[in-house]
């Protein structure tokens, strides 16, 4: 699988797009802002703000949340500018959107203009046209730009994709991603690729990054030590249930699912320190767990449960689409996710829950 093809969000702004089905992403987005103004702050306590400040947001993707990060961020520097009397000296802001090379990056062009015009009527000139906007198509996992040239790295919700599928995962019959019935060789393949993809973005970024350099992510993640819990696993085993189900009706291959797998990984927050460490190039300096309930984001009282079920749904197919219809063709994709809103729907109308368990961090680079 070249997953530089396969790893793109739904573009365009259809029903089943992730555009308009991103009201997670966007969730986690602000209640990780609090890291974030913190991290900003810090950076200029003393008031020293740069002639041109460099900001890359990885894995920006497409859509209403695209913008949303270097907007609180640029808020930020307006803020304090004139809380340090600086209101009329602000920084330039160079921003760098980068993500897959088939990342819908026409959208977010067609965005900028406006965002540029809005940022003048908020913020006055200084602002609105002092800020460069930029795409940067690639891997980051790779080397994205110039040396000591960033002077901080936003991501949020990108870094449990994976470079590429783990090498081994032919003995994961009948799952498509770590399951109760995975035997451990599975769940050590899947943390050796995170380990070293992770480890690869962190040494990249302390190459781009200035002396003292600021990252902000934020990562899906799990809240237990092993892989195999609920919050690594509950979504998946569903879609896995819903594959089997159309292979037992004969629409596809028992074989087709046994050699798919997702390129993805939900690490533990004790997993993320030891790679920090262990590569070295950064100090961290925040690390904040939160979690975000699917039922709780549609539906506050969390009595629609096919309502709940068609929202986790589409927030799944937005970002699984592309890859499943590579895999298993394109005809069966709608069929599929049928399937998979009523094995949902069932599994919510039983108590159960959809969380997400997220890790924010704050890095400073040595």
């Amino acid at each position: 699988m070249v997953l530089e093809k396969s790893l793109p969000m739904t573009a365009g702004d259809s029903e089943c797009s992730y555009a308009n089905n991103s009201i997670l992403q966007r969730t986690v987005i602000v209640k990780a802002k609090p890291v974030l103004e913190d991290t900003v702050k810090s950076m200029f306590k003393n008031g020293d703000f740069p002639k041109c400040f460099t900001m890359a947001d990885l894995g920006c993707s497409s859509g209403p949340n695209t913008l949303l990060s270097i907007s609180n961020v640029i808020d930020m520097v307006h803020n304090l500018c004139k809380e340090k009397n600086k209101y009329d000296e602000p920084p330039d802001f160079q921003v760098y959107l980068n993500d897959l090379p088939d990342n819908d990056f026409n959208s977010v062009f067609k965005s900028i203009p406006s965002f540029l015009e809005n940022l003048k009527k908020e913020k006055g000139d200084k602002f609105g046209n002092n800020c460069y906007i930029a795409g940067v198509p690639g891997s980051f996992y790779e080397r994205l730009f110039p040396s000591n040239s960033l002077n901080f790295v936003h991501s949020s919700y990108s870094l449990h994709w994976l470079s590429q599928v783990p090498k081994g995962l032919e003995i994961n019959k009948g799952s498509i991603f770590i399951s109760k019935s995975s035997p451990p060789q599975v769940l050590e393949a899947y943390f050796k690729q995170f380990e070293k993809d992770f480890s690869s973005f962190l040494h990249f970024r302390s190459q781009e990054l200035i002396s003292g350099g600021h990252m902000v992510l934020v990562c899906v993640g799990r809240s237990s030590p092993d892989p195999k819990s609920y919050d690594s696993c509950c979504l998946m085993d569903l879609l896995t249930k819903s594959l089997l189900h159309l292979a037992a009706e004969g629409k596809i291959k028992e074989d087709e699912i046994d050699s798919f797998n997702m390129p993805s990984y939900t690490p533990y927050e004790e997993e993320i320190k030891k790679i920090i460490q262990k590569e070295g190039s950064f100090t961290l300096e925040r690390l904040e767990a939160f979690g975000s309930d699917m039922a709780a984001i549609e539906n506050p009282n969390g009595k629609h449960f096919e309502d709940s079920a068609k929202l986790a749904v589409k927030t799944i197919r937005a970002v699984t689409e592309v890859m499943l219809a590579s895999h298993f063709g394109t005809s069966i994709i709608d069929n599929l996710f049928e399937i998979y809103i009523k094995y949902v729907t069932e599994y919510l109308s039983m108590g159960s829950t959809i969380k997400f368990f997220n890790i924010s961090l704050c890095l400073q680079k040595n």
